[in-house]
């Protein structure tokens, strides 16, 4: 369990909101962290690991031409994710990964190549693809190093996302319900 993980969940926990997971790269390891944390339970709808190539346009309501004609690891795709996933699971945020954790390239794509989202009621006129925010990543190292680091990029993100729109009520709050932290 990470920290950003456990600050994820916190802040979640306390603006009542909740997250579904929408993974492709990652194979689950995303929602293995979350759940990881005590009280996940409590904001963790669910999540859709589309690992199959082009698989992201059925569950998670990508549009069936874009896997098929801009490759399945693609910034349009990543934001697209995170919305289908809210949609299917009923959540207030949704956060997904796409991309080649090797070791072979993939759909032209090198090894490494990743993108991560995340969509909610925050960034929804960010003007990036999908209507959430997608970072394009360019990750060295191994298979499972390529991926430990999507998860922690994903969560990264969210938390940003989830701090930024953190008023000065919930931040006392949080640190009530924290024991002063």
């Amino acid at each position: 369990m990470s920290s950003t993980a456990t600050d994820v969940v916190r802040l979640l926990t306390v603006k009542d909101g909740t997250l579904a997971v929408a993974e492709s790269l990652t194979g689950g390891l995303v929602a293995v962290e979350v759940t990881s944390v005590p009280r996940a339970s409590e904001a963790f709808r669910g999540s859709v690991t589309a690992y199959a190539t082009g698989l992201e346009h059925e569950p998670l309501g990508v549009d069936a031409t874009a896997p098929t004609a801009i490759g399945a690891v693609d910034a349009q795709v990543a934001g697209r994710m995170p919305v289908g996933v809210r949609k299917a699971l009923g959540a207030d945020r949704g956060v997904a990964t796409t991309g080649v954790a090797g070791p072979e390239p993939q759909g032209g794509r090198t090894v490494g190549t990743v993108f991560v989202a995340a969509g909610g009621p925050f960034g929804v006129d960010s003007g990036s693809a999908g209507g959430g925010k997608v970072e394009a990543l360019r990750l060295n190292g191994d298979r499972e190093e390529i991926r430990r680091e999507s998860v922690r990029s994903v969560l990264a993100l969210l938390l940003k996302e989830l701090a930024g729109e953190q008023t000065g009520n919930e931040r006392a709050q949080d640190t009530e319900r924290n024991g002063g932290f």
